[in-house]
Order: C-alpha cells, then structure tokens, then sequence
C-alpha cells in the first residue's frame, strides 16, 4: 500500500547520481545501488512485497545517496523501510545484542573489568565469531568503570550559575563508554556561559532501527521526545548533542522512519558545533591555550547529511595552534553496527580503505572526527588515536591542564 506520506520515490529523476556516491555499492556487486534498491524496487515492492530481495541488506544507511540525490528523495528511508516491512529476516541473538545499547552499557558499566578482559580475549572472540556471527577481527570498544549519568549527578556544575542554559543529550557512547567526551562538552560550554542540564534520556534508536526494533526504537523517540522538550522548557535554551548520529536521528530519524512528532523539539536541536561556532567567534578569549597539533578531519555521513560539517571546520580552525588537514574522505565503512556483523565485515573494510590510505598520507598527530563509529573504525584501520572536536577544545579552555595526545 502507498503511503501518502512517503512517496518521494516517485521524485527519482534516474539519474544515479545515488549509484555512483554510494559506498557499499564501490565495495561490493551483491548490492546494485540506491536507486535500484529504493526508488525502482520500492515501485515494485508496493505491488507485490513478494518482489523483495536479499540485496537490502546490504545498504548501510550511510545517507550519502542522500545527500547527493538533487531531487531530495529519502533513498536510504526507502530501502530501511523496505528491509523491516517486507524482508522475512532471521532473527539473531547478535542483532539484540548490538540493537540494545542502554542494556548492554548497564552490565557493560557495571562488569567493566570483566567485560573489557573477556571482550579481548581471543577465545573469546573466536567463540563470538562462530556462534554469534561478529568477526574476531573487529576490537570491541572498552566500557568505562562509570557513567556519565553518575558523574553529572555527583559533580555536575549547577546550571543556575550561568546566564544561559542549555539540555545536552550525551548519547550512549559518551554514558558508558567515554564519560571524558561528555565532561568536555560541559567545561566547554561553561567557559561560554552555559549552563547544561541532562535528562533520564535513553538510546536515540539509531542502533535499533538498524536492526529491526522499530516499535522499540519509537518507544524511546516518545520518551526522548518528551523528556527533552519538558527539560528545554526548563533551561530556556537549546538541545545540544556531541554525536552526530544523535542529532541526525533526533531531527530526521523520528519524524521520519519512525513517524514520530518531535515537533515539540525539532526547532530546538543544534548539533554542538553549528551551537559553538557563533560564540567562539564571540569569545576568542576562551582558547587560552595553543594546541599545537595536525591532525587530519573526517566529516561523518551522518553530519554531511544535516549540512553541519562546515561548522566543525570552522571551530576546528579557531583553535589556536592547530594545524587541521580536511580530508576529501567518504564514509568510513563502519556504520554504526554494520562493521560489527560477520557477513558484512569484508564490505565494511573494504568502504574504509581509502580513507585509510588518505589519513595515513597526512601523517597526522591525531585523527579528528564527530561521530563515535568512525573514531572505532579509523583507529582500527590506522592505530591513529581519534577524537572528538570538542575534545580539542576543552584542552585549549583548560589552559592545557589535560592533554589529547
């Protein structure tokens, strides 16, 4: 059945534009494309759902056939609607594992030592590799011993003390697994003025929707819906969100392929970056110290998407002492869980090796980048150690107390 609402195939000009941008589609023949997977398919499947394939798969929502596309079709909706309406699927014990990250990141916090030691250790991962389908190959990211969550509850500063406030959705990647990221974006914005408040929030969903728990994923967009507008009321400001992938899925995820209203907060969401870029122009005085450094910058999918990768460049190049190379790099190849699943492993390191190749050839200090997927991906294709833009920041407003590198 059509529905009204989405209807964007119908838009296509055939002009592939989608084809030659898309990643996977460079990578591998067992996936013919964006246009033929989504426009052309979806006029098909709408007929007789029979017509699906196994190709579906293989998309990793990545948006670049998006971004590129010159009509605005939403090709990477299409096809994820696609995979979860009419593709009969086998449900893996994997797919829970890495769809549900707030339950993981519970135990993973709370067994940190263990985790960690017994994610690492080669039996381990060679057992996970036969019965549970994720390569060997690919290093899990360590849990911190702590939350975020815990720390902003026990040493969080008070937000009343600052003529401006601001609802900042740490994510779950800076709740379990990178608190440090999380206490950057609060001193960063203190030395500007701001206050932060936090909700009860929960996963954004993203993992979720890649595999398969859509009506999971649109009880925690309610939630996160709710929360975060009742809390911005309070502060009076914006929502702000480090992670990219965060931002993409709060203003264009919800309404979208979950078809839920966030209306009630889509005006209110900033990526940090495009929230900073103003005052730092304002207030140069913040950056106190030189962080004398090249790194080479990766623009994530997800934020080349919204639009908001001129934003990082510019805070990037305020910074003073730095040295920022930009990389005419695509996408990593990670993509979020994608790099995570045994069958889609090889397509995922085969999408990454040319930014390999292109970062290893700059020779940076350190590799730059907003989104937590890419930073795993690039320091498992370089051994580069990765971080975020605000982490830079934060060393230069401390007055170098902590240093990146």
């Amino acid at each position: 059945m059509i529905e009204l609402e989405n209807i964007s195939f119908d838009h296509c000009l055939k002009c592939t534009v989608c084809t030659v941008y898309c990643p996977v589609a460079k990578a591998t023949p067992l996936f013919p494309g964006p246009k033929q997977s989504g426009p052309d398919a979806e006029r098909l499947r709408i007929k007789n759902p029979e017509l699906v394939d196994d190709s579906l798969k293989y998309c990793s929502n990545c948006k670049r056939c998006e971004t590129a596309c010159p009509s605005d079709v939403r090709i990477a909706d299409i096809i994820q609607a696609a995979k979860w309406t009419y593709w009969r699927r086998r449900t893996r014990p994997r797919d829970f594992l890495l769809a549900h990250t707030d339950l993981m990141g519970f135990w993973g916090t709370a067994l940190a030592g263990l985790v960690n030691r017994a994610a690492g250790a080669g039996v381990v991962r060679y057992l996970l590799d036969i019965f549970v389908k994720i390569p060997k190959e690919r290093p899990f990211p360590k849990y911190s011993t702590s939350t975020f969550k815990r720390w902003f509850r026990d040493h969080g500063p008070d937000p009343s003390v600052h003529p401006d406030q601001a609802v900042y959705f740490h994510g779950c990647y800076v709740n379990y697994q990178n608190p440090g990221l999380g206490r950057d974006v609060v001193d960063v914005l203190a030395a500007l003025g701001v206050g932060v408040r936090i909700t009860n929030e929960k996963c954004c969903g993203v993992p979720l929707i890649a595999n398969g728990y859509l009506d999971r994923a649109r009880k925690h967009a309610r939630h996160n819906i709710e929360g975060l507008a009742r809390a911005a009321d309070q502060a009076g400001g914006p929502i702000v969100t480090a992670s990219s992938t965060c931002a993409y899925a709060l203003m264009y995820e919800y309404p979208g392929i979950l078809r839920q209203d966030n209306r009630a907060i889509a005006d209110r969401i900033q990526y940090l970056t495009r929230f900073l870029a103003p005052r730092l122009a304002d207030r140069p005085d913040v950056l106190k110290t030189p962080v004398p450094l090249k790194v080479a910058y990766h623009a994530p999918c997800h934020l080349a998407r919204m639009g908001g990768v001129v934003d990082t460049v510019e805070v990037l190049r305020r910074i003073p002492g730095l040295d920022p190379r930009l990389l005419h790099s695509e996408c990593c190849g990670i993509s979020g869980t994608y790099g995570f699943k045994k069958e889609l492993y090889p397509i995922a390191q085969d999408v990454g090796a040319d930014l390999k190749e292109k970062i290893l050839a700059v020779k940076p200090d350190l590799v730059v980048t907003d989104c937590e997927t890419c930073a795993w991906q690039i320091e498992f294709l370089t051994g580069l150690r990765v971080v975020h833009p605000v982490t830079l920041l934060a060393w230069s407003v401390r007055g170098g107390a902590s240093s990146p590198v």
